[in-house]
């Protein structure tokens, strides 16, 4: 379940300008993998079980293929390459505590071509989706595959303390090298499954800074949006019953803390939204290619593999929102705030982004041009805080017992505080600051901010902001200019 391109369009009209990645044709990467792959693998299997040792995390094991084969690999007609296999016994306990059999991995892998998926992110990376939609394969930077490899100590631990998290699953590392040059890939959870169709998808960091789709990505067919986009999309946020509201924050606290120890930053929250209620319409259509593979060993599933499963296992589609015999595909229940009954699929991704010395640079360099709070290159501990208080009060809401008159299911319309705070945060790029200084029967949001007079007013009235200028209003002093002050 992975990178932001998770869900894209499967290099779509584009079949005859083959994409290049080192200035290596994506065609040749695919058939290396399914070459590699395949033998390290079935090499690994004449190993015997043991226990994940230490120095197991850092050993690598390597193979030569050459095109005409030789004793041990079979020929091909691609260049000659060497394949690189990192950590394969601890990798090979992740696979095992989430269900994989070695002959179900080689069948997803190197059964059917790989699907190569467009990439709505900065990074320029490739990536493949298995023909089954079990695995993504993503072409990562040396950078992010040493970083992967110091975390796999930290990263075994976690998974052997909960299994059920939103955090990307890592089922490989592998590196091919050719002509002097270095391809590493990794190899993750699917997060969107192709079957469903994603009527919305987002990519979420909690941040406002220049986090909106760009004009070419809203041009996609299945285009990936931001936060600006879904405040504006979901500006009343998404509802859950309860017990999976709980399981899905206890979840991604969980997650996020584990990436704060880890200093980690700069991940994303991919979220894919499937609305039932247009399923129908589109039922059956393109989609109608991707029929279970009658041939597959057992047509085994990986375990905690699934959105639900994610945060609190199999179990029953939350509150009557979803006819207990529809096929989820693994989605968690939700409405909108319109009563529309929806599928939603998540998963953290973008993790191997360590707070080193560039981001701190590139966070400066912003935060001296722009409002430091907004951009999402920060502190690993404020990264964390921001993205869940952004999921816990923007995204993600609870179906409350008692609603509003017009629409008992949900909670009632009108902000909250923290809502109409926000939205004063939306005009002045500021970011917001409580204090309890001044009870007065109506709330008033004073600002300072470089974008507006010192004098203007900002004032609350029954979940309405309204805008005054005056030379009587109240000065206030702060020693951030970009400071967004609220008195109760």
């Amino acid at each position: 379940m992975s990178s932001a391109a998770e869900n894209g369009d499967a290099a779509p009209g584009k079949q005859n300008e083959e994409k290049t990645y080192k200035k290596t044709a994506s065609s040749a990467i695919k058939g290396a993998i399914q070459l590699g792959i395949g033998y390290t693998v079935g090499n690994l299997t004449s190993k015997p079980e043991r226990d994940v040792l230490m120095q197991d995390f850092y050993v690598v094991e390597s193979v030569f293929l050459p095109s005409e084969g030789s004793n041990l690999t079979p020929a091909h007609h691609y260049p000659d390459f060497r394949f690189k296999t990192y950590a394969p016994l601890a990798f090979r306990y992740f696979r095992e505590l989430f269900g994989i059999k070695p002959d179900d991995y080689l069948y997803s892998i190197c059964s059917e071509p790989l699907i190569e998926l467009s990439n709505p992110g900065a990074s320029g990376s490739l990536f493949f989706v298995t023909s089954d939609d079990e695995f993504i394969i993503k072409t990562v930077q040396h950078k992010e595959a040493e970083f992967l490899q110091k975390l796999l100590p930290g990263y075994y631990m976690n998974l052997n303390q909960n299994p059920r998290t939103l955090l990307p699953k890592f089922y490989g590392l592998y590196c091919m090298q050719s002509g002097g040059i270095n391809i590493r890939i990794v190899v993750m959870n699917n997060v969107l499954p192709r079957s469903m169709r994603m009527h919305f998808t987002y990519d979420l960091k909690g941040s406002t800074y220049k986090r909106r789709a760009s004009r070419k990505e809203r041009e996609k067919s299945n285009p990936t949006f931001k936060d600006l986009d879904f405040l504006q999309d979901m500006h009343e946020g998404l509802y859950f019953d309860t017990e999976t509201y709980n399981a899905l924050m206890k979840t991604l606290q969980r997650d996020c803390r584990v990436l704060e120890s880890f200093k980690i930053m700069d991940y994303s929250l991919l979220l894919g939204i499937h609305i039932l209620d247009h399923s129908l319409k589109d039922k059956e259509e393109e989609f109608s290619q991707n029929v279970p593979d009658a041939k597959r060993p057992g047509m085994q599933k990986v375990l905690y593999s699934t959105a639900m499963e994610s945060i609190q296992g199999p179990g029953k589609p939350g509150d009557g929102i979803i006819a207990e015999n529809a096929d989820t595909m693994g989605g968690i229940p939700a409405k909108s705030h319109k009563g529309e009954k929806l599928l939603l699929f998540m998963g953290i991704i973008d993790i191997l982004q360590s707070y080193r010395l560039m981001k701190k640079l590139e966070h400066s360099w912003k935060a001296l041009v722009y409002d430091g709070d907004t951009v999402s290159v920060h502190r690993p501990s404020f990264y964390a805080d921001r993205f869940l208080k952004f999921m816990n009060s923007r995204v993600f809401k609870k179906i409350q017992a008692l609603g509003s008159r017009h629409r008992p299911d949900l909670v009632p319309s009108t902000p909250s505080l923290f809502e109409a705070a926000s939205l004063a945060t939306t005009i002045s790029s500021s970011s917001l600051y409580v204090s309890e200084q001044c009870p007065q029967d109506r709330t008033t949001l004073y600002s300072n901010s470089k974008g507006l007079p010192s004098s203007s007013t900002f004032t609350l009235e029954e979940g309405t902001i309204y805008l005054t200028a005056g030379p009587t209003a109240v000065e206030v002093q702060d020693d951030s200019a970009s400071v967004l002050d609220v008195y109760l």
